[in-house]
C-alpha cells in the first residue's frame, strides 16, 4: 500500500465507498463519477501505478482483476453486454495512479472508445 494513493486509502476503508466486492488480493467499489449506469473501479491491493510498472509477478492478481468483473457483470445481470478498460498514463485519462479496472456497463457503448 501506498500512504499518499486515493485508491489506497479506499482499500484500507480510511476513506468511505460503496463497496461491491473484496478479497485479499482485489477490492472493487463503485466509481463516484459515473460514466454510465454502472461503473464499478476494481484495483488490486498491491499498489502500482499502472500496468506499465506490472510485472510477471502481477499477471496471477490482473487476471483476477478480470475475473472479478466477470463475476460482477453477471451478478448484476449486464447480459447485455459491458465493457473494461485500463487507462495507462495521463495521455490515456489516468487520473488515479493505482492501476485499476473500469467496469461499465448499463448502456450502449460505441466504437471506436475515446
Amino acid at each position: 500500500m501506498n500512504a499518499d494513493c486515493l485508491f489506497c486509502k479506499i482499500a484500507e476503508k480510511k476513506i468511505p465507498s460503496k463497496v461491491v466486492y473484496e478479497d485479499q488480493e482485489v477490492f472493487a467499489f463503485e466509481d463516484i463519477g459515473p460514466q454510465a449506469p454502472t461503473h464499478i473501479l476494481i484495483i488490486p491491493r498491491k499498489h502500482f501505478a499502472s500496468l506499465n510498472e506490472a510485472t510477471g509477478g502481477d499477471a496471477a492478481v490482473i487476471g483476477k482483476m478480470h475475473l472479478v468483473a466477470a463475476e460482477l457483470a453477471r451478478k448484476l445481470k449486464l447480459i447485455d453486454g459491458y465493457r473494461t478498460v485500463v487507462n495507462s498514463g495521463r495521455g490515456a485519462g489516468q487520473t488515479v495512479f493505482h492501476l485499476h479496472l473500469h467496469l461499465l456497463g448499463g448502456r450502449e457503448f460505441a466504437w471506436p472508445p475515446g
